[in-house]
């Protein structure tokens, strides 16, 4: 199995990349993402590779990172999500907003990506909610479940009002919730949604 390719960019298509490794050439089927961070030709590139082996054929798919790798294989784990979903949806979020996406159960974040419905998001999203916060890297374990009850409408009445508050003043809803959830995080948990939003604004002017 091959894991990952060191070598130079020998080509960049539409959904691949030819890449020159001693003199042989390997496609790697890419994302949008990873194509677009991609050096020129003939420069060193790293890429990150999950091989798939079928009785007619080989093929590779490329990544720019291990953690997008691993969130390609996870996401296979839902039902209905196979390898051409899962690269769609890597290539159109990023780690961390993949994160943010199935924590606040946002279908909408998840069917940006080409290809994917609202059922398929929908999947996603629910079948994902346990596995992810370890597994992310998207802040620590406390930040997360604080995000997964906003999500779910469980969360209490202040921190569910500073979200409301800060995407009315115009902040997109995952950033209103990082905010409260940073807020909350640093000792700020049982205080009212005025003391909150004022924290969280503070977390959004740092950012």
């Amino acid at each position: 199995m091959i894991g990952k390719l060191k070598g130079t960019v020998d080509e960049i298509g539409e959904d691949h990349v030819v890449v020159d490794v001693h003199d042989v050439g390997y496609i790697a089927y890419c994302g949008t993402r990873t194509l677009a961070s991609l050096p020129g030709p003939d420069e060193a590139i790293v890429l990150f590779v999950e091989t798939y082996v079928r009785e007619d054929m080989i093929r590779l798919y490329g990544f720019s990172s291990a953690a997008e790798r691993d969130w390609f294989r996870l996401l296979q784990t839902v039902q209905g999500v196979g390898a051409r979903v899962a690269l769609a949806v890597t290539g159109t979020l990023s780690s961390g907003d993949l994160a943010n996406a199935i924590a606040l159960q946002d279908k909408a974040m998840v069917a940006r990506a080409p290809g994917v419905g609202p059922k398929v998001a929908a999947r996603i999203v629910a079948e994902l909610k346990d596995k992810v916060p370890a597994f992310s890297g998207a802040g620590s374990d406390e930040s997360f479940g604080l995000k997964r009850e906003l999500g779910e409408g469980v969360a209490p009445a202040p921190i569910t009002d500073a979200v409301s508050a800060l995407v009315n003043l115009g902040y997109a809803r995952d950033q209103a919730a990082n905010a409260v959830a940073s807020a909350a995080r640093d000792g700020a948990e049982d205080a009212d949604s005025a003391t909150l939003i004022r924290l969280g604004l503070k977390v959004l002017s740092r950012g």
